[in-house]
């Protein structure tokens, strides 16, 4: 069971290092980011469909969603120095609050 979660983790990692990556591709254009954001994205969703052996669908996809874009959030706030308004900033600790929520009150999700 906790290996399922290991494997949503990395695949929550690659996902959102893909995501970044994206950025450099300028749209797919430059080879070598091109590539690498393909293979985060194909690691991404191999680990996620790994962690679907123990972890009910919707709550593996809402965690990953979810932790994916608080993260990408922050990488582009750290990396790209993209600035965040009060609805954004809103909106990601809603998103938090969210995934919080199904994982500490939901019986659904597996521990």
């Amino acid at each position: 069971m906790l290996i399922s979660w290991v494997v949503l983790s990395i695949a929550i990692i690659a996902e959102v290092a893909g995501s970044t990556l994206l950025m450099k591709t300028e749209q797919f254009t430059r080879l070598i980011p091109t590539v690498g954001t393909l293979l985060l994205y194909g690691i991404a969703f191999y680990c996620l469909s790994l962690s679907l052996r123990h972890i009910p669908l919707g709550i593996a996809y809402s965690v990953w969603a979810g932790v994916g874009i608080v993260l990408t959030v922050i990488s582009g706030v750290v990396i790209f120095q993209q600035r965040l308004d009060i609805a954004a900033v809103v909106g990601v600790s809603l998103i938090i609050i969210g995934v919080m929520v199904i994982n500490l009150l939901s019986s659904t999700s597996t521990h």
